[in-house]
């Protein structure tokens, strides 16, 4: 193990949120390849939303089937199925980018391409016939009916088209349609009809969503695996990049309304005198914040989140191991005890600048 607590004699319960990104999702395949190594570790629930919703149904589908050897498994057998299902697109790097080792699709034409259509016609006029191959690569990827019976709970997001708020569906409920739902990006999908409901991906409205675990887990330690930037420096001037930006925002926005959720009551009980006070407060409060992230995502661009060469994929998987293993070997003895997320730094951040 290397950091003293594989001879726990009873596992340390954890619970994860993972965001999605496309194919940076594969960053998150190394962080749980790495995680499941531990055996101190028990992942007691997982939120997540478009690619961390598959990673997360996929782990625990795996795992009900042959423990952590079977949700390691799993995890890889998926990404080779998305890599295989793009062996054939249009939207591939040129070979310059190839000969450079440039990751970005924006000089692609398919890209180019895809990216003008998207902007002038709607998916309904594109893909008339709705055919979305992540669907095939689900549907064999997961044994939906046994899900339900998984010992890990999952949460996935998807964000209401009527009522733009969240939708969360749970271990029974989940689906290869909840699943393409929490990654439906309006531009590029048709909207997903669940029981009379039109649904688009849960970025939008929770990128993770913490609130279902921290009000339906005992395990009191969050492990947030970030692959899209809070923080993005200089000032984005083509319209690619602006946009890009954008939807960072955007997609961090409820994430950051949370985290100062946590922030503003852990102070607001430091601070004052005791008190009676309801007892979702001591929840929130109490919940153990930790963060695992790579400064080498910031280096990709948008474009690379369609990005599916294996090459790609294998990559951003030693990239999350390394970065797992980095967090391990600096907060393992945190886990179950304090925070390790700068929730202060942030929130004073947020409140001097409003």
């Amino acid at each position: 193990m290397g950091n003293g607590r594989g001879q726990s004699s009873r596992a340390l319960r954890i619970n994860l949120a993972l965001q999605g990104g496309g194919s940076h999702g594969a960053f998150t395949w190394g962080v749980l390849d790495r995680l499941l190594d531990e055996d101190w570790l028990s992942i007691d629930s997982i939120t997540g939303t478009s690619a961390g919703a598959m990673n997360a149904a996929v782990l625990a589908d795996g795992y009900l089937r042959d423990g952590r050897t079977g949700a390691k498994a799993a995890l890889g057998q998926f990404w080779q199925r998305v890599s295989h299902g793009a062996r054939y697109s249009p939207i591939r790097r040129t070979p310059f980018d190839v000969l450079t080792g440039n990751w970005s699709l924006s000089q692609s034409p398919g890209y180019f391409m895809f990216d003008l259509l998207s902007r002038v016609f709607s998916p309904y006029q594109v893909n008339p016939s709705n055919i979305n191959p992540l669907r095939a690569i689900l549907e064999d990827s997961i044994d939906f009916g046994q899900l339900r019976q998984a010992p890990v709970k999952l949460f996935i997001t998807a964000t209401n088209v009527r009522t733009g708020l969240p939708r969360v569906f749970r271990n029974a409920e989940i689906s290869a349609d909840a699943l393409l739902a929490s990654a439906c990006l309006p531009l590029m999908h048709q909207t997903v009809e669940i029981d009379g409901e039109g649904y688009w991906d849960g970025g939008f409205s929770g990128n993770p969503l913490l609130t279902p675990v921290i009000r339906e887990s005992e395990a009191r330690d969050i492990l947030l695996v970030q692959i899209n930037p809070i923080d993005r420096p200089g000032i984005p001037r083509s319209a690619h990049d602006i946009l890009n930006r954008m939807n960072e925002i955007s997609f961090n926005s409820s994430l950051k309304k949370e985290l100062r959720v946590v922030a503003m009551l852990r102070r607001m009980l430091a601070e004052e005198e005791p008190r009676p006070h309801p007892g979702w407060i001591d929840q929130w409060a109490d919940t153990r914040l930790h963060r695992i992230s790579s400064p080498r995502l910031i280096e990709f661009g948008a474009s690379s989140k369609l990005n599916a060469e294996w090459d790609f994929l294998r990559m951003l998987h030693e990239e999350g191991r390394r970065s797992a293993d980095g967090f391990l070997a600096e907060h393992a003895d945190d886990l179950g005890n304090r925070s390790t997320f700068p929730l202060d730094i942030l929130l004073d951040t947020i409140l001097e600048q409003t």
